[in-house]
């Protein structure tokens, strides 16, 4: 799944911020428990999370990320 959100975060440039979570570190475990709890469950692995909601528990096919990805960024504007 982060291969799909690697692919199509550079077009977005600086209006998207990608945080990878690897839950085998420390650091990762410790902000996947977070996201767990604000979820009132353990979140799935893998996932996509956009602005802390639950957008992607399944890998989505990329233009359907990415139009998921324009329509929100353009809703900021």
């Amino acid at each position: 799944m982060a291969r799909v959100v690697e692919s199509v975060a550079p077009e977005f440039g600086d209006a998207l911020k990608v945080e990878k979570i690897v839950i085998k570190q420390r650091e990762g475990a410790r902000r996947f428990r977070e996201i767990s709890q604000t979820l009132g469950r353990p979140a799935p692995v893998p996932s996509i999370f956009i602005e802390g909601q639950l957008a992607f528990d399944l890998t989505p096919p990329l233009e359907e990320l990415r139009e998921l990805l324009q329509k929100l960024i353009e809703k900021r504007s």
